[in-house]
């Protein structure tokens, strides 16, 4: 049939923008960083569009250095800005590492301080939120020598008394709790037999069943899932990522983000 030069042409379908996740914490974050991102594809799909702020040692409102690096505080860092810049999309979000802020001294008012204005940033995004309690339960059932070694280790500049950190650590919990009550949020407890000798870093083993439960409270209705099983080329790869910016030996280096891409075109930014 010939053309009557009337015909209506259909638009083409525009593409929707990718899931995008929000990720905020520490040493946790940062080492099960591949199997989170692959939980979250198996919960959303891909592409996803990650955001993260994540190392060890990370403070929520301080400047922290670990060894010779040292990275801003997740309020200071740039990942707000880049937030701020993208177009809206679903968006769904992650807090955990809550804790390390008492052995840099901080008082637990300023710490929920910092963890709130954290949330309000995200309201923005309109994204249900998983806040993760810290692991009260192993942490105040380490004994003192154990205390002291992982205190000496891991915070060298802390002189906090044990009996001190652990009423810290148990006001803190308390006050995340009221928290995400008061907002609206959904607050995971650790299990404990996540943990073994140490008491604040989920163990391997269990990265994958645990981010599962935990990455599950972003919906209502129950995820069907596999349990993710990252490749250790994907690990090596993520853990390889340079944030945009930290210090090492008092120089300050700066990375474009995204600085990766996996092969189903999710994208991976770092602050």
């Amino acid at each position: 049939m010939a053309d009557d030069g009337n015909a209506k042409l259909t638009p083409l379908a525009q593409p929707s923008p990718p899931r995008r996740v929000v990720l905020l914490g520490a040493s946790n974050l940062a080492r099960g960083i591949s199997t989170i991102i692959d939980t979250a594809r198996s919960f959303w799909g891909a592409p996803l569009e990650v955001l993260a702020a994540l190392g060890h040692g990370r403070s929520y409102g301080l400047s922290s250095a670990v060894l010779v690096r040292r990275l801003p505080g997740i309020l200071q860092c740039g990942l707000w800005d880049a937030l701020s810049a993208l177009p809206p999309a679903p968006t769904a979000a992650l807090v955990t590492d809550i804790g390390n802020d008492i052995l840099y001294g901080a008082s637990v008012a300023s710490i929920l301080a910092w963890v709130e204005e954290c949330l309000e940033r995200l309201a923005g995004s309109n994204a249900p939120i998983v806040l993760t309690l810290p692991p009260t339960a192993t942490v105040t059932a380490v004994s003192a020598w154990r205390y002291t070694f992982i205190r000496t280790c891991a915070f060298p500049g802390c002189r906090l008394s044990r009996n001190d950190a652990f009423s810290r650590a148990e006001l803190l919990d308390e006050g995340l709790q009221q928290l995400a009550l008061r907002r609206g949020i959904r607050a995971v407890r650790p299990r404990v037999e996540w943990y073994g000798f140490d008491p604040i870093h989920i163990r391997r083993r269990h990265w994958a069943s645990a981010w599962n439960e935990v990455l599950s409270n972003w919906s209502e209705e129950p995820l069907a899932t596999k349990l993710a099983r990252s490749s250790l080329a994907q690990q090596l790869y993520l853990k390889s990522r340079a944030p945009a910016q930290r210090t090492i030996f008092g120089i300050e280096q700066r990375a474009a983000q995204p600085c990766g891409r996996l092969r189903d075109g999710t994208t991976i930014a770092i602050y």
